[in-house]
């Protein structure tokens, strides 16, 4: 199977256009005409998730946050993603991005998350869009695909504020969930954004959840809703880490006899001391 056939199989699942316009998804390095030998599925794009393809024998991976996601004026290895580009041409292997695109489909990200934490009943919060998935060779009626910016969803039994913040913890292997004031009632209706979702809380608000999970929020969001909506905020990583389980679900189900390598590396720049 040629790369440029697992990619169609990711842009099926989660087309472009529900990306974000400040987003730089898709194809990021490389020329896809060559068979794949294997595809390293990961978070970030380092030069030592690069090393980790090589010492696979990958030359293809697939990535949630882009490599390339401001212009290069240059590529003169003055920087990690300079470095990481050229390592990759160097090594023929190329890379993929599928990032707010996949947030938003249907059964990507978000929905990972919200299947990691138990929940149900799940549908879109946030803004919904339906798009045209890339055509299949012959096929006379495209096919189209929903989004939505957030997921929500809710337990079948509703827990205490306390037990939610340690299922989050123990789940999302979380050192520290940054919260605010714990909840008085039970938590049973959850809305989900993974990454950096601040922008949707007033949403989750209006749609009646009892809470909120994130992967980051500034620190004034974090006022006025005490016993309004239990806000979660995870880590960024954290939130995001399972996206990788996500790629290897498209690519064996749409691209038999591939093989997918779940990344051995931890990308997070974060630590907590």
């Amino acid at each position: 199977m040629k790369i440029r056939e697992v990619v169609y199989a990711l842009e099926r699942f989660a087309p472009l256009p529900l990306q974000a316009g400040f987003d730089n998804a898709g194809l990021q390095v490389g020329l896809t005409e060559a068979e794949v030998s294997g595809a390293l599925l990961c978070l970030d794009i380092t030069e030592q998730i690069v090393d980790e393809a090589i010492g696979l024998g990958c030359n293809l991976i697939v990535s949630h946050h882009p490599l390339i996601f401001h212009k290069l004026a240059r590529i003169v290895g003055e920087n990690d993603v300079q470095r990481t580009v050229m390592k990759a041409i160097e090594n023929h292997i190329v890379i993929v991005s599928m990032h707010t695109n996949m947030d938003c489909a249907k059964g990507g990200v978000n929905h990972k998350i919200a299947e990691k934490m138990g929940l149900d009943n799940l549908r879109f919060f946030g803004k919904e869009q339906i798009v045209e998935a890339p055509a299949m060779e012959g096929e006379a009626t495209p096919v189209m695909v929903e989004g939505g910016e957030g997921v929500i969803g809710e337990f079948e039994r509703p827990m205490a504020a306390d037990d939610f913040i340690i299922m989050l913890k123990r789940v999302f292997n979380v050192e520290c969930v940054m919260a605010n004031q714990l909840l008085r009632r039970d938590i049973k209706t959850v809305a989900v954004c993974g990454g950096s979702g601040s922008f949707l809380l007033q949403e989750a608000v209006t749609q009646k959840a009892d809470a909120f999970v994130t992967g980051e929020m500034q620190y004034h969001d974090y006022f006025d809703h005490e016993q309004e909506i239990q806000i979660a905020v995870i880590g960024h990583y954290q939130s995001e880490q399972y996206t990788n389980e996500v790629f290897r679900e498209i690519i064996e189900d749409q691209c038999l006899g591939v093989k997918c390598y779940l990344t051995k590396t931890n990308t997070n720049p974060i630590i907590y001391l």
